[in-house]
């Protein structure tokens, strides 16, 4: 395409998706991130992915646009805010309420994306006779470095995009296309010195700046890990059921973010902190009723009732000891075992050893045997996190 021609349809582009929503919009070349594969590398061969097997399986194809579509010449990044209108961290100390990830308390951001994205892709195929793909973190494409070799923003130490216009607060999507486009100017790293993303982490995950260890996110362990949450984080999970906010809400970027002006990803009502006694109630239909186009909705009944056991055991509210018992005889095996942890947190010594003779007496499952036997270790080392995180 000769630069005249190139430079009216990405003018063409930029309107259009300005007009479909989008806050951000930049390009960058197919070829522009060599590193890409290094730096994968080193996250896959530290094991920083932790159970996410999908991300070794596409290692090839993640490592460069143009391994996963060899005619890939250049990439239109895009990116939609979804900042909240209030700050994230103080919905910690709502300790009896759920506290759900900003980006999912409204609709899936999938959902909202994709079409527009399919939109400005069948624009650049009746204006320059494109060939393009969509993606919407929903294939082996590294978005973040791409955006920031797009000149969206740049990649913090918490491994997020950070804008200077719209914080750490950007959904991205990407086209593909064999079209050699004007690209954009490369964001510079301005992180500086700043080190609250990190500081903040209640577990330490970051390996260092830029580095993040799954096997240490809660992030990871109440959204795609598919067991009972490990005992080591189940206090430090706090009151969170999707998601943590933490690294992102602490950035001082944020401070130039406007809340969101997509209607569709305003957090709904009844998906900010919802009461945890009416949550762990919910059998499976009303699990799906409540959380229908939300991210959430894909943890699953039995995973979603998972985290708010661990949640109603951390609330400190004795009052919500009634909805622990009443899971007990669950017939899910990883929603009985995070209610008996709920409970001991919840009952007092003498009323767990009560409840242990009527509820764990001949359970079956070696993993909810195991959440019974492990009570009085697993309480010594619940005393010992407070007391440090209370220092």
């Amino acid at each position: 395409m000769n630069p005249k021609k190139g430079e009216k349809l990405r003018e063409i582009l930029r309107q259009r998706a300005e007009k479909l929503g989008f806050d951000a919009f930049g390009i960058t070349r197919a070829a522009a991130r060599p590193d890409l594969k290094k730096k994968l590398a080193l996250s896959l061969n530290n094991g920083w992915q932790a159970g996410m097997v999908w991300m070794d399986q596409t290692a090839q194809r993640r490592s460069s646009p143009t391994s996963l579509w060899a005619q890939a010449r250049s990439v239109i990044m895009l990116g939609l805010s979804y900042a909240p209108s209030s700050d994230p961290i103080a919905d910690l100390t709502k300790t009896s309420a759920g506290n759900i990830s900003v980006y999912a308390r409204n609709r899936d951001y999938h959902d909202v994306i994709k079409g527009r994205l399919k939109e400005l892709g069948g624009l650049m195929v009746r204006h320059g006779g494109a060939q393009v793909k969509v993606f919407v973190d929903t294939a082996p494409v590294m978005e973040k470095p791409l955006a920031q070799s797009a000149g969206l923003g740049w990649q913090g130490k918490h491994s997020v995009l950070v804008s200077r216009d719209h914080g750490s607060w950007l959904f991205l999507g990407a086209i593909f296309t064999d079209l050699d486009l004007p690209v954009d100017e490369e964001q510079t790293d301005r992180c500086g010195s700043c080190t609250r993303c990190l500081d903040i982490c209640p577990t330490d995950a970051f390996a260092a700046p830029y580095q993040l260890d799954a096997r240490k996110c809660l992030a990871y362990y109440n959204n795609e890990h598919r067991g009972p949450i490990p005992e080591k984080y189940r206090v430090a999970m706090g009151n969170r059921i999707f998601g943590c906010d933490d690294c992102l809400a602490v950035c001082p970027w944020n401070k130039f973010a406007q809340t969101s002006r997509e209607a569709k990803l305003r957090a709904r009502p009844e998906l900010r902190l919802p009461d945890l006694g009416l949550l762990v109630q919910m059998n499976d239909g009303e699990f799906r009723s409540m959380f229908s186009g939300s991210p959430v909705k894909r943890l699953g009944h039995a995973r979603f009732l998972r985290n708010v056991l661990i949640a109603l055991g951390n609330s400190g509210n004795a009052g919500l000891l009634g909805h622990a018992i009443a899971r007990l005889r669950d017939n899910n095996e990883l929603i009985r075992g995070s209610a008996v942890w709920a409970a001991r947190q919840l009952a007092g010594p003498e009323q767990f050893l009560d409840l242990r003779e009527q509820h764990g007496v001949g359970e079956k499952s070696m993993q909810v045997a195991m959440e019974w036997r492990g009570a009085r270790a697993g309480t010594q080392r619940t005393t010992e996190f407070r007391r440090q995180q209370n220092r």
